[in-house]
């Protein structure tokens, strides 16, 4: 027998036979369900696919007695809602007939290989799933900033999708930068923003402290971007989560214009860490930034590392204020801490700070050796970034090779090694932007004693600015810690 090859051919197509679904000769309706007809729209979760949502709520109402469908990818590509959606039209009458797997619903003995190919088609989903995340991250590596910009004051996207300044608005964010360096409140701040009827986004003029902290924290006002503050938890059900150091995050810097400048940004990332509080403690310590109680937070105890709080004794008939370890007026741990009179405390608290106008050259000579100090390290720290993020890239071109060849245990074990080199890159640069901190903490202090005239009552909102922290180190010495680190021992005299 000789085989010949014809070169035209046509194809004829096989007859579809519906008969069985006829009953009687009577004619059916009959629906097509094409992934067209939601384009763009994931087959993970029916929710938000419109038109396959239209053809349930007609076949609930008795208008379809047929659907076909090309494949169950194309119907759903998730397991549980594919069973679900096909058991509620067998019951209501109506067949799913799934082409390319050749099943027909209305058999439930297909529903064994319904669910195995739906399982097949969720599985695919999430490898795909894992591929667009993992070109994602790539981008994020590469530095590629996508901006949306819909919510933030003082910014908005020209036709070509860049981030310009509105400045007008960015007069507000400046502002709100600035008070809050100066030590106001998040709170006052909303207040004043809200009684000279400051516009936010939405156009609203009414702030609260939860608007102004939103600002604060935002890094886009320094001309940075931080990329995967979200992730998705669940492929399927497309949840996301705020990232909180499950996945690496990238920052990228000077990448757009700023609105705020680095100093002052730094200036209100380090006040923002200061002020951070944690939730077990009571209201009191929460009011560290209400100027009645103007030690809060502010003045330690050096031997249990807790905060001073103000209590009231009665001396002669007489209220005073008075400052005492909170822990050891509550009876906790701490026995050796000693108690101040508050006006008293004030007074030498001021002596200790007008005396750093007495020792100028020798307070400037101290400052520039922590800043040299603090240069060395960062430069020391730049190496390791450097070297880290040259095998990084080593990395990737190993990943590129891997990927064309289709080696997956080879490929497990790079990205675990890239996970750890990231984490190691994170470290070190959280480490270099703290030692940057550090500097301009003590350049920004300095520059505040030049115009500083030594005090002469005590100012919460000037002290704020100049002290890190005050040690209760006995009841005749306080040691005060300037930002940047220099520190005055003074006695209560």
């Amino acid at each position: 027998m000789s085989i010949v090859t014809a070169e035209n051919v046509t194809l004829i197509p096989a007859k579809k036979n519906y008969k069985e679904l006829v009953s009687g000769g009577k004619s059916i309706k009959v629906a097509a369900y094409c992934r067209f007809a939601d384009e763009g729209i994931s087959g993970t979760r029916t929710k938000n696919r419109t038109q396959f949502n239209k053809m349930i709520r007609l076949a609930r109402h008795k208008k379809i007695d047929l659907i076909l469908c090309k494949s169950i990818s194309r119907f759903a590509r998730n397991t549980v809602d594919c069973l679900d959606y096909v058991r509620e039209l067998k019951s209501l009458g109506v067949t799913v007939i799934f082409e390319k797997e050749n099943i027909n619903t209305d058999s439930m003995s297909s529903e064994f290989a319904i669910s195995l190919y739906a399982s097949f088609a969720q599985a695919e989903s999430e490898s795909i799933s894992k591929n667009i995340t993992w070109g994602i991250e790539k981008a994020f590596r590469q530095g590629k900033v996508r901006y949306q910009f819909r919510q933030s004051l003082g910014y908005r996207l020209d036709d070509s999708g860049k981030p310009y300044v509105v400045e007008e608005e960015a007069e507000i964010v400046r502002l709100i930068f600035q008070m809050y360096a100066a030590g106001y409140s998040s709170s006052a701040i909303a207040k004043t923003l809200t009684e000279r009827s400051a516009v936010r986004r939405n156009g609203s003029s009414l702030w609260n402290r939860s608007h102004v902290y939103q600002i604060l924290k935002n890094e886009k006002y320094a001309g940075d971007a931080l990329l995967q503050k979200t992730f998705t938890v669940n492929c399927i059900t497309h949840d996301r989560a705020v990232n909180r150091g499950e996945k690496a995050m990238y920052l990228v810097s000077d990448c757009h214009e700023p609105i705020v400048d680095r100093a002052t940004f730094e200036a209100v990332r380090l006040e923002l860490a200061k002020r951070k509080i944690d939730a077990r403690r009571d209201e009191y310590d929460r009011g560290r930034y209400h100027t009645k109680y103007c030690l809060s937070q502010l003045l330690i105890c050096p031997y249990c590392g807790g905060y001073y709080k103000r209590t009231t004794w009665i001396l002669k008939g007489q209220k005073v204020g008075v400052w005492r370890c909170k822990n050891r007026m509550e009876g906790i741990r701490c026995k050796q801490s000693p108690s101040y009179y508050e006006d008293k405390l004030q007074d030498n608290i001021i002596k200790a700070v007008n005396g750093m106008f007495g020792s100028a050259d020798e307070t400037k000579e101290a400052a520039a050796k922590k800043t040299d100090e603090a240069s060395d390290v960062i430069e020391e720290l730049d190496k390791g970034i450097r070297g880290i993020i040259s095998e990084l890239s080593e990395v990737e071109k190993e990943r590129e090779s891997i990927l064309a060849e289709k080696m997956g245990n080879e490929l497990k074990a790079l990205n675990q090694k890239e996970s750890v080199l990231a984490e190691e890159l994170l470290l070190l640069k959280r480490k270099r932007e703290e030692q940057r901190r550090n500097i301009l903490s003590i350049q920004a202090t300095n520059s505040f004693f030049e115009t500083l005239q030594p005090l002469t009552e005590f100012d919460n909102i000037v002290l704020r600015k100049i002290i890190h922290h005050i040690e209760a180190v006995s009841k005749d010495e306080i040691v005060v810690t300037f930002n940047g680190g220099y520190k005055v021992r003074h006695p209560i005299e």
